[in-house]
């Protein structure tokens, strides 16, 4: 397995779920995918997808059409030492970051995305990242026990370990959660489940 090929959302309203990252983001189900479920989960769900941007003004956009959209703010978007971003959570209840590492416009507001991150939070960060080495994935960034990027190749999403209560606090929610993580990774091997419980299937693409 090189790259991921498809993270699918499970939502108990598929269609809503649909209209919502298609108006909020300008998403489709070449990059993100949903799917019926009724599996119980209560809390934080262990995960985040971050959209990463060109400017500021470009996270405002994306923000405010997400909130128009429905969604809830969890992080107001704000300047920051690492540059601007905010947190806000979907009405099918995934939590969504929108970052940039400018910190100044250099053109006028659009809705481009450079990049899709998903961000599993992770119990120990070494032991996952030896899983997910023996699952075929290469290391594209490393930080210790805090933090590890996996090379996206030419896959629509970049898959990324954090720490758990710290990715959660970096959502601005409680780090506690229990039940279904709502999320299945598409990847050219597989199933299986990884250390953390997050579900892998075989790729459809």
């Amino acid at each position: 397995m090189t790259a991921i090929e498809s993270v699918t959302l499970e939502a108990a309203d598929v269609t809503a779920a649909d209209s919502f990252y298609t108006t909020a983001f300008g998403l489709d189900s070449t990059q993100i995918r949903v799917r019926a479920a009724q599996a119980p989960t209560t809390g934080f769900r262990g995960f985040t997808l971050s959209l990463t941007v060109s400017q500021p003004a470009t996270v405002n956009a994306l923000i405010d059409a997400a909130l128009e959209a429905g969604a809830t703010s969890l992080k107001p978007a704000t300047k920051s030492l690492w540059g601007y971003g905010g947190v806000v959570q979907a009405p099918d209840g995934a939590i969504w970051k929108v970052a940039t590492s400018a910190k100044k416009d250099t053109g006028p507001a659009d809705r481009k995305i450079d990049s899709i991150v998903l961000l599993l939070g992770v119990a120990d960060i070494a032991a996952s990242k030896r899983f997910y080495v023996d699952q075929g994935l290469t290391v594209a960034k490393s930080f210790g026990r805090v933090y590890v990027e996996f090379d996206a190749s030419s896959g629509p999403v970049k898959l990324a370990l954090y720490r758990r209560r710290a990715l959660a606090k970096d959502a601005g929610v409680a780090a506690d959660g229990t039940g279904s993580h709502r999320i299945t990774i598409g990847g050219d091997t597989g199933p299986f489940t990884d250390p953390d419980g997050f579900a892998w299937e075989a790729g459809q693409s």
